[in-house]
């Protein structure tokens, strides 16, 4: 009798332990960006959001018309971007960069999956080289 009366209560015990435990998903960039292909962008950073599970990197640049156009590039986490020496101060507002990487698969999106970022006016590179993160 006293295990019909325990159960419940330790189902209804494990099942808070687990509903409490936060949930991580993660993308396959393939499945947004076309990652066989490679485009530039030049502009100057809007914002660095430097957060997990990605970090984005806002670049306002110019269209063939003049028109200002933000790109958001996703780029490695908080976590992993730390381990490099890059954190929040590292690109501020203004800051000139020029971006390469994979273009999204909806080009009206304005998106590119980072694989390399340099800062003309210090020299300031980050690229990303087989499964490995160099940063100069």
């Amino acid at each position: 009798m006293v295990k019909r009366t325990l159960l419940p209560g330790i189902i209804g015990v494990i099942g808070i332990i687990i509903g409490g435990i936060p949930v991580y998903a993660h993308h396959s960039f393939a499945a947004e960006f076309v990652e066989s292909q490679s485009i530039l962008i030049e502009g100057d950073v809007r914002e660095f959001q430097f957060r997990n599970p990605h970090s984005m990197l806002l670049v306002d640049t110019r269209d063939p018309d003049g028109h200002v156009q933000t790109y958001a590039a996703e780029w490695a986490g908080a976590g992993r971007l730390g381990g490099m020496g890059i954190d929040t101060a590292t690109l501020k507002p203004g800051d000139r960069v020029i971006v390469t990487g994979s273009p999204g698969r909806n080009p009206s999106d304005h998106r590119i999956h980072l694989k390399q970022i340099q800062r003309p006016s210090d020299g300031w590179s980050w690229r990303m080289e087989r499964g490995r993160n160099r940063r100069r």
